[in-house]
């Protein structure tokens, strides 16, 4: 069984910054890539960032120079460091891995509210 485990979510003020941590636990082999995806009320899921197991990113045009993503191998975590955030990034943050326990696997976090007040 595998649990991916978000934290750091929260309140903060337009401009202001949160990072968020995703850990991954249970019998892993290894982790391939990992990501960060978010809701918004009304909304469809949408991908925020992707981390692959070798270090290379990829973000959505909307966080582009405000979000970092990067992951500790070691701790088999992953983290996105969010700068001057906006009320449209709002939303609940989700952790996504790819992950080999007898196979390979997708797994999902139980998500994490940022809320980003004007």
């Amino acid at each position: 069984q595998v649990q991916l485990v978000e934290s750091g979510g929260g309140l903060v003020q337009a401009g202001g910054s949160l990072r968020l941590s995703c850990a991954a636990s249970g019998t892993i082999f290894s982790i391939n890539a990992m990501g960060w995806y978010r809701q918004a009320p009304g909304k469809q899921r949408e991908l925020v960032a992707v981390i692959t197991s070798g270090g290379s990113t990829n973000y959505a045009d909307s966080v582009k120079g405000r979000f970092t993503i990067s992951r500790d191998n070691a701790k088999d975590t992953m983290y996105l460091q969010m700068n001057s955030l906006k009320p449209e990034d709002t939303a609940v943050y989700y952790c996504n891995a790819e992950v080999e326990v007898a196979g390979w696997g997708d797994y999902w976090g139980q998500g994490t509210q940022v809320t980003v007040s004007s």
